[in-house]
């Protein structure tokens, strides 16, 4: 291949050692019976498990072939270099091939005891495949394979990287493939799988179309956290030290229609708009009394119950004073409000927290003030249920508190077991529902509490052991997608508050998923669709990250049709998402009912 063909501002910034690299031309050779693919991970399937990267990430588009590929970007003085060091035998041949995207950019082998080898393409616009040969030395057993790009041409992809060779004892391989797999039961929410055991495998990898879903030690597991009515696809692959097996066979289930209670009130519309009634204190929106709420809200959260002390588990409801809210109406007009609404089928809650009320139960003294003193507003008031809206310092995880499934920090633990005893007190009709902000949540793809070497913000990700414990109990959840900085989506892009692409990313991780601080082997399940609705401002005047009534519009055809996408590629298609939340009733009444409408004119 002419090197001398490079534009003049390439060419100026290679060396003399680089142009004279041999063997860059595609050879082949014939696999010999035993000869086997000794590269582990070439697929990118497992994130980056395997290869050692400056600057490299796994993408879910563009593929070349499964669900993953590699995608690093130079910059500087880096070329963004992947490479790994695989177990060879002497004085064998080996053929090293790939595919790869991007201009200018390099699979190659280094260490192989003779003639080190690479092969590279000047443009390669769409899926390109390199591949070349090499013969190990006399005593060579270790090859490390390589694929980088060049300084400044930006972003390149690699894709299925095999080394075939003689393997066999000696060579680290991967286990064979899993034979067998077959299921063993389903639920409305869960699918039982089972396969057969493989001789050198330490453990297995279960897929979920295509998508890691858990690793396991023994031959049988459990997928949990599935939609009810869905089908959906498993594989399962064989690992140990030297890597993953290639995928079983595939079997499908489809799980059963389910009892129609999971979560809690089933008697919520197919969509619902959930918005916050200013009901303990006034701003510039201005006082709503309860009974001229329109019926177009199917939720009303009474914004808020608060703690005596931080830490005192103690919620008072104090409504607003006549002092502040001219037109408030007694307790009594309130009530019967609140059994009006009730009456016409909407569910009106008392919601914990907020930004000044930042509740820590530190201790089961104070776990239990919480039970006992909100059962007493919602008796008191007749409420149908519980909304959580901890925000600020109300929650974080302790150092050594890693894994979102087994939760340890106290705040956590006790906040858990206080909403699983209000939960069993009222019943399957209990309305619980909770309104993070993306830090506690999303923001755990990328990070979670103070990190493996510590230094992290220990609220990262920290309502996430929270919702799983509540999964089955949870009846909406509704992220507030406002007032955020920039968040890493499932497409390892940031995205930022502004536009639809925003409630795109973020509530197509809800409902598809995602590693817990990028870890493939601690995966948040997803939520079903209709526990989730999408939280927005109602106005500018009410939180930062408002969208207009198109950019809405834009949001709900795309996760519930998949139309009106933009950029973002969601993973899935939810026409039984729940619907919206808002901040707040009141910011809406008082830009004219704008947010209300859009739902209204949307959802009919």
């Amino acid at each position: 291949m002419d090197r001398a063909r490079r534009p003049r501002s390439v060419l100026t910034a290679l060396t003399a050692a680089l142009l004279a690299v041999p063997a860059l031309t595609a050879l082949s050779s014939p696999a010999g019976a035993a000869d086997a693919d000794v590269a582990v991970n070439g697929g990118f399937e497992s994130g980056l498990t395997g290869w050692t990267c400056t600057a490299g990430t796994t993408v879910d588009s563009p593929v070349h072939s499964g669900r993953s590929a590699l995608q690093a970007t130079p910059a500087g003085s880096d070329n963004a270099q992947c490479s790994q060091t695989v177990t060879v035998q002497p004085d064998a041949q080996y053929t090293l091939s790939g595919y790869v995207r991007g201009s200018y950019v390099y699979l190659g082998a280094s260490g192989t005891g003779t003639t080190d080898v690479s092969a590279w393409t000047q443009s390669a616009p769409d899926w390109q495949k390199l591949s070349t040969a090499f013969r190990t030395g006399p005593a060579t057993t270790k090859v490390t394979l390589y694929t980088h790009g060049w300084y400044g041409t930006g972003a390149y992809q690699a894709d299925d990287i095999t080394l075939v060779g003689p393997g066999g004892t000696g060579t680290g391989q991967p286990p064979a493939v899993p034979a067998g797999l077959r299921t063993t039961s389903v639920t409305s929410s869960s699918v039982g799988l089972s396969w057969s055991a493989v001789s050198g495998a330490t453990s297995y990898v279960l897929y979920r179309d295509g998508t890691r879903a858990q690793t396991v030690t023994g031959t049988s597991a459990t997928v949990s956290g599935l939609t009810a009515s869905t089908a959906y696809s498993f594989q399962v692959a064989a690992a140990n030290a030297a890597g993953e097996s290639a995928k079983s066979a595939a079997v499908t289930a489809t799980t059963s229609a389910g009892t129609g209670t999971g979560g809690g009130s089933s008697d919520l519309p197919a969509h619902a708009l959930v918005g916050y009634l200013h009901a303990s204190f006034a701003n510039g929106a201005g006082y709503t009394r309860l009974a001229d709420v329109p019926d177009s809200w199917d939720v009303i959260d009474l914004a808020f119950g608060e703690p005596t002390s931080v830490t005192s588990g103690d919620i008072r409801f104090n409504r607003c004073p006549v002092t502040e809210c001219p037109g408030v109406e007694s307790d009594a007009d309130f009530k019967a409000a609140i059994k009006a609404k009730q009456a016409a089928g909407k569910k009106v809650l008392i919601s914990i927290g907020g930004q000044n009320g930042q509740v820590q139960l530190t201790t089961t003294a104070a776990r239990d003030a919480f039970v006992s003193s909100v059962s007493k507003i919602i008796d008191t008031w007749g409420l149908d249920g519980l909304d959580v809206d901890f925000e600020g310092h109300s929650l974080s995880l302790n150092a050594n508190d890693t894994d979102f499934k087994n939760p340890t920090t106290p705040v956590v633990v006790n906040l858990i077991s206080a909403l699983k005893t209000l939960k069993a007190k009222y019943g399957t009709k209990f309305v619980l529902t909770m309104a993070p902000e993306t830090f506690f949540v999303q923001n755990g793809y990328q990070f979670y509490g103070t990190g493996k070497w510590g230094g992290q913000d220990p609220r990262c990700g920290a309502y996430l052991p929270v919702i799983h414990a509540l999964r089955d109990d949870l009846t909406l959840l509704h992220v507030q997608d406002y007032n955020s900085g920039p968040i890493m989506g499932l497409d390892n892009q940031y995205h930022s508050m502004g536009g639809a692409d925003f409630h795109i990313a973020m509530t197509d991780m809800l409902l598809t998923g995602f590693p817990v601080a990028g870890d493939p082997n601690n995966v948040f399940p997803p939520l079903r669709p209709d526990q989730v609705a999408i939280g927005m401002p109602a106005s500018t005047n009410a939180g930062n990250g408002y969208v207009s009534p198109a950019e809405v519009t834009k949001t709900l055809d795309c996760l519930t049709k998949k139309t009106s996408c933009g950029s973002y590629a969601t993973h899935g298609t939810w026409p039984a998402l729940r619907g919206l939340m808002t901040w707040s009733i009141n910011w809406d009444r008082f830009a004219n009912g704008e947010f209300q409408k859009t739902f209204d004119a949307y959802f009919g």
